[in-house]
């Protein structure tokens, strides 16, 4: 997630001096900003080779791991907290590596592109796939495996038998916690095992 409202949004879910374990690390912004702000410790998982050199630029432990080979290496509830920010669109078997998200860790928390918000069913009811500043990319050329919703999500929760401890969606920093399938562009979840 690169809008830095959103992750000041996010961090805050985050306990303070929690050990934490990000999924999909990019960068390691958040990692760092956690570390610095709210006295995390942890690790952060990143398969790219620039990220995981800019997450040793700033100062943050990174692993460089395939996601959708599994969080095998870790034992059940080693983190207090296991973040999937912007990662789950990108994996191939997505539910599997949401119950290694809360087998790993106390407590998940993952953002994502929303595509129910309002724009982007604007754009597909006009016949084209949407391109906005959550989802910027054409059809042809986008990262993203799948697309899903927040109410998808909530379903797929359920489904597998995880406890929502919050939900609200994020539109440029601000959470929305009215309609937020419609009215926001990132949905947020904080969960955990029943």
């Amino acid at each position: 997630m690169s809008e830095h409202v959103n992750l000041q949004a996010i961090a805050r879910l985050v306990p303070q001096g929690s050990r934490v374990l990000d999924l999909g690390c990019g960068d390691g912004a958040l990692l760092a900003h956690l570390q610095e702000q709210r006295g995390c410790s942890g690790y952060g998982v990143e398969l790219a080779d620039a990220n995981v050199q800019a997450c040793v630029k700033r100062g943050v432990n990174v692993i460089q791991l395939n996601l959708d080979e599994g969080l095998a290496m870790f034992a059940d509830q080693s983190f207090d907290v296991v973040l999937q920010i912007d990662t789950l669109q990108h994996l191939r078997n997505a539910e599997v590596m949401l119950r290694e998200t809360v087998r790993v860790g106390r407590v998940g928390i993952l953002a994502f592109p929303n595509f129910a918000h309002w724009p982007n069913r604007l754009s597909v009811l006009q016949g084209r796939m949407p391109v906005t500043r959550r989802l910027p990319y054409q059809w042809y050329d986008t990262p993203n495996i799948r697309v899903g919703t927040f109410t998808d999500f909530a379903h797929l929760a359920a489904q597998n038998q995880l406890k929502v401890l919050d939900s609200f969606g994020l539109q440029d920093g601000q959470e929305v916690r009215a309609w937020p399938n419609l009215m926001a562009g990132t949905s947020v979840f904080k969960l955990q095992r029943l």
